[in-house]
């Protein structure tokens, strides 16, 4: 089962959200050969055009560590308020079956920038 966090983004700013794995034993997690996918969105309903990206990268495979960015260009681009996201890790077991695991989800809060 996925953690749950509420994170917040400022408008127009870069940011860049550090998350580190760890399994249910409190040891890091290794994800040697995983790659990572993050999304937000207004609402679990909300179609594409108000779906946004994070740029995901498992930056410490052997420690259990992944960065989700935007760059200020694209914070910039997000109306203020609340939005849904969540944290998916997959990878190509033996039997050559794509595995997806959600890690995290939670609520995002887009603040307002005046600068």
């Amino acid at each position: 089962m996925a953690e749950y966090e509420k994170l917040s983004i400022d408008q127009g700013s870069d940011v860049a959200i550090q998350l580190e794995l760890v399994d249910q034993n409190n040891n890091k997690k290794d994800l040697t050969n995983y790659s990572v996918a993050s999304k937000m969105k207004r609402s679990f309903n909300s179609d594409s055009a108000d779906t946004h990206a994070f740029s995901a990268a498992i930056t410490d495979p052997t420690d259990g560590f992944i960065t989700l960015s935007m760059t200020n260009t694209q914070t910039s681009n997000l109306k203020v308020g609340s939005y849904v996201y969540d944290v998916e890790i997959s990878f190509t077991d033996s039997g050559n079956n794509n595995v997806i695991e959600r890690v995290l989800e939670g609520k995002i809060r887009v603040n307002p920038n005046v600068t």
